[in-house]
């Protein structure tokens, strides 16, 4: 079996070298979960909706805008 890693120049500790294997297979490995797809908010009906008027300063103002 050949070696997929060989260190050419230098010297480097084991922990240097498990260190440089670690990052490279977590680079190349597959995400652990698919992303979840985005929930399309644009075609919610509830947007259209208005806040509920608080009692305020301005709630009767608020009452009538939509």
């Amino acid at each position: 079996m050949t070696p997929h890693l060989r260190i050419v120049r230098g010297d480097a500790t084991p922990e240097e070298i498990a260190a440089l294997v670690t990052a490279l297979a977590v680079r190349h490995s597959p995400p652990s979960t698919p992303p979840q797809p985005r929930r399309q908010t644009w075609r919610n009906p509830a947007r259209g909706m208005r806040k509920p008027a608080l009692p305020g300063k301005s709630a009767w103002r608020m009452s009538a805008l939509p």
